[in-house]
């Protein structure tokens, strides 16, 4: 097992299914238990990261958390723990507890493991379709999406057909758009937001159904979310110093700068005096779902994310999600370590 990504032989991708729903597929091993299911395919691993993207164990988990409920339940809370770093050459067993199940309420625990140790655990809260009764009889109320901050216009996706990624964030089975930095001079962290449209790449199948879509955008979620934190303080993550640019090879000195300018970060040469990330990794992830009927995640959706605090080597960010139309669709909120390198502890060595 150590050498394989997958506990089962790998089946060829499913051409009627969306690459999301590919990569999320997971199986049940009934031969080992019940409700234990494992991960169908290998998980995207991102470029330079330490393990597999944390999106996917949180998404396979909830999908295999899924597949133990009626299929009138649908997910509207999960709240995660970030363990260990899942590696990307192991399986990942994912073990389901059923906690209760109630007549509008079910609730399932999963913990997912590599080599016999939980690398990520989760509980998540199903609710039964139309539990909440009529909608004349609901307290209702939500925040509308925001609008543009330079011109107060209602916000635009990008064009459907829009393909224009650098190479860089081409990759995985999501897409996201250039992110836009709200408040940017303000000296105040707190107040800057990061916007960004984002969807899941082609078209969620109909077999898929809700689940998908939810699975999806729970995939989506973790993408560049505590990565927030270095954003509005603007500290340089790169492992090397800036000075170093003009050392770099044209190609890699260019990737460096469109990376910076993609993530809404300008100039790269902005960044000489300010601080370096030491280390940067999610703790824990907890996302609402609001309008599980409303989620679809092959459609664009747009984030704002924003940090209302960070000390004591953490940092917790809120992130706000809409459906195109402008529906608050998932409220999540991270909380990870963040530690900037010890200078002076460099100039000893």
């Amino acid at each position: 097992m150590a050498d394989r990504t997958t506990l089962l032989r790998v089946p060829p991708e499913d051409p009627n299914k969306s690459p999301i729903e590919n990569v999320l597929d997971v199986t049940e091993l009934a031969v080992l238990g019940p409700n234990i299911f494992t991960n169908t395919r290998p998980p995207w691993h991102p470029p330079g990261a330490r393990g597999i993207y944390g999106g996917a164990v949180i998404a396979m988990s909830l999908s295999s958390a899924s597949l133990t409920v009626p299929d009138d339940f649908l997910v509207h809370s999960c709240h995660c723990y970030f363990l260990l770093a899942g590696s990307g050459d192991l399986p990942i067993l994912f073990h389901v507890e059923k906690v209760r199940d109630g007549r509008s309420f079910a609730t399932r625990t999963v913990q997912a493991r590599q080599r016999g140790k939980c690398i990520f655990t989760v509980t998540a809260s199903f609710a039964k379709r139309g539990s909440g009764g009529k909608v004349e009889n609901q307290v209702r109320h939500a925040q509308p999406m925001p609008v543009d901050s330079s011109t107060g216009k209602k916000l635009e996706p990008p064009p459907d057909d829009f393909d224009s990624e650098p190479e860089f964030a081409a990759t995985g089975p999501f897409q996201n758009f250039r992110i836009d930095i709200t408040n940017r001079d303000s000296p105040h962290a707190h107040e800057k937001k990061t916007r960004q449209w984002v969807r899941a790449r082609g078209k969620i199948s109909e077999a898929g159904g809700r689940r998908a879509h939810l699975n999806a955008l729970a995939y989506i979620s973790d993408s560049y979310f505590i990565g927030t934190i270095s954003r509005i303080h603007r500290l340089w993550r790169f492992p090397f110093p800036v000075s170093d640019m003009d050392k770099l090879s044209p190609e890699t000195r260019e990737h460096v700068k469109a990376l910076n300018d993609w993530e809404g970060l300008g100039d790269v040469r902005s960044f000489e005096d300010r601080p370096e990330i030491g280390m940067m990794v999610s703790l824990d992830h907890t996302i609402y779902f609001h309008e599980p009927e409303k989620v679809k995640a092959d459609e664009w959706m747009f984030t704002e994310m924003e940090s209302p605090w960070a000390g004591d080597g953490r940092g917790v960010v809120y992130q706000k999600i809409f459906s195109r139309d402008g529906t608050l669709i998932a409220t999540c909120i991270q909380e990870g370590v963040v530690r900037l390198k010890d200078k002076s502890e460099e100039s000893k060595l």
